[in-house]
């Protein structure tokens, strides 16, 4: 059993940077996979970043590739994701996932565990 909490979202302007964070209860969330979704108004929701249980490898999105940057700390059972060249289209829901598979998958349905999203909005 995982649950996670996020932190770190708010407003910025377009070219800022955000870091948002994912704390995680559980010695299990060592060996998950861990990810970020995002879901914008009125549109579905888009997977945005992944990392291993170990933090050896990562997957990202098109869309941010070169701009965001996914990491974890296994000793404080965090994860995070350092945004940097804010867009406006990035502004949404962000979501940090954790999954028991372990590795980075890009799709939704690998996550069981979800936090409560953390908005972020990006102005121009």
């Amino acid at each position: 059993q995982v649950q996670l909490v996020e932190s770190g979202g708010g407003s910025v302007q377009a070219g800022g940077s955000l870091r948002l964070s994912c704390a995680a209860s559980g010695r299990t969330f060592r060996s998950y996979a861990m990810g970020w979704f995002r879901q914008a108004p009125g549109k579905e929701r888009e997977f945005v970043a992944a990392i291993n249980w170990s933090g050896g490898s990562t997957n990202y999105a098109d869309s941010v590739k070169g701009r965001f940057t996914i990491s974890r700390d296994n000793a404080k059972n965090t994860g995070y994701l350092q945004m940097n060249s804010l867009k406006p289209e990035d502004t949404a829901v962000y979501y940090c996932v954790a999954s028991p598979k372990g590795v980075p998958s890009r799709r939704e349905y690998d996550y069981r565990y979800w936090g409560q999203g953390t908005q972020v909005t990006v102005s121009s």
